[in-house]
C-alpha cells in the first residue's frame, strides 16, 4: 500500500467489541499500520454518547454482543448524527448478516476471522471516502457562507445605488408591465401633473393635454418595443401657459424566465429658459 496521508492517520477511530481479544488485535494493528487516534470500548451502550462527543470518521463495531446488538448501536447513532452519514463498519462472522448491516446503514463489513489485509485495505478506503465526504462538507459551507457575503454585498450595493441616484435625480421611478408606477422616490408625479398613466408623462388614456404629441408618440414607441431610453427629452404646456421641460431615463425590467415585467429609470425637471 502506498504511504498513506496524515490527514487520514490523524482519523479519530472507535473499536467496539465485546471481546477483549478482538479489540486487543484491532488496536495493534491499526496502531502499526500507523494510525493515531484509535480508541476502544467494550460497552455498546456507551457508543452514542462516545460519539456525539468526539464525532469519529470510522466505528468498528461488532454485530454481536450482549444486552446491545450492533444493529440496536447504529439505530442509536442515526438519532444523534449530525451529519447524514453514518461512518461505521461491522465486524461479523455471520454471512447472512452482512447486508442486513449494510441495509442498516453501515458503509462496509469486515469479516470474522479477521484476514489483516482485508482489515487494512477496508479500513483504509473508507476513511478515504470519509475524508472527501467531510471536504465536500466544508466545501459546500464555505460556499454557502460565500453565497450569504456576496447576497448582503449586492444588496448594500443595490441601497447605496439608490441612495445616490437619489441624491443625483429629481425622482427615481418604477413600473410594472401594465405601465402602472408602483415606486417613485420624489415629486415625480406632481411634477408630471398625474396620479398614475400607463407611461411616464402619459395621462390615464390618450395623450393629455399640454404634452407634446410627437414626444409622447416617440416615448410610447420605445416602450412599447422594451428599448432602454437615455435622457429622453419631453415638454409640456402647463394651463397658465408656463412650460416645463423633463429629461428621463429608463430601461425594461425582466425576471429569471424573461418575461418582461416593467421599466425603472431616473428623471429629472430641466430650467427652461422663458
Amino acid at each position: 500500500m502506498n504511504e498513506v496521508p496524515l490527514e487520514i492517520l490523524n482519523a479519530g477511530i472507535l473499536i467496539v467489541d465485546d471481546q477483549a481479544s478482538n479489540v486487543s488485535l484491532l488496536e495493534q494493528l491499526l496502531s502499526e499500520a500507523g494510525y493515531l487516534r484509535v480508541t476502544s470500548t467494550m460497552q455498546p451502550q456507551d457508543v452514542c454518547a462516545l460519539h456525539r462527543k468526539h464525532r469519529y470518521d470510522l466505528i468498528l463495531l461488532d454485530l454481536q454482543m450482549p444486552g446491545m446488538d450492533g444493529f440496536q448501536v447504529m439505530e442509536g447513532l442515526k438519532t444523534n448524527a449530525d451529519d447524514g452519514y453514518l461512518p461505521v463498519i461491522v465486524l461479523t462472522a455471520q454471512p447472512g448478516h452482512k447486508l442486513r448491516a449494510l441495509k442498516a446503514g453501515a458503509k462496509d463489513f469486515i469479516s470474522k476471522p479477521f484476514d489483516l489485509v482485508e482489515v487494512k485495505t477496508r479500513i483504509h478506503n473508507m476513511l478515504e471516502v470519509r475524508l472527501l465526504y467531510k471536504r465536500l462538507e466544508n466545501f459546500n459551507e464555505v460556499l454557502e457562507q460565500t453565497v450569504r457575503e456576496r447576497t448582503a454585498e449586492l444588496c448594500e450595493s443595490e441601497a447605496r445605488y439608490r441612495s445616490l441616484t437619489e441624491l443625483a435625480t429629481d425622482w427615481y421611478w418604477e413600473q410594472n408591465e401594465c405601465g402602472e408606477f408602483t415606486k417613485v422616490s420624489g415629486p415625480a408625479l406632481e411634477m408630471l401633473g398625474i396620479r398614475v398613466g400607463p407611461l411616464v408623462g402619459e395621462a390615464s388614456s390618450g395623450i393629455a393635454s399640454g404634452w407634446n404629441e410627437s414626444e409622447q408618440l416617440a416615448l410610447r414607441a420605445k416602450i412599447a418595443d422594451r428599448q432602454p431610453f437615455l435622457d429622453f427629452v419631453f415638454n409640456r404646456v402647463n394651463d397658465d401657459g408656463s412650460q416645463q421641460q423633463f429629461q428621463v431615463s429608463g430601461e425594461p425590467m425582466f425576471n429569471q424566465s424573461c418575461r418582461f415585467i416593467g421599466y425603472r429609470g431616473i428623471g429629472v425637471e430641466l430650467i427652461v429658459n422663458r
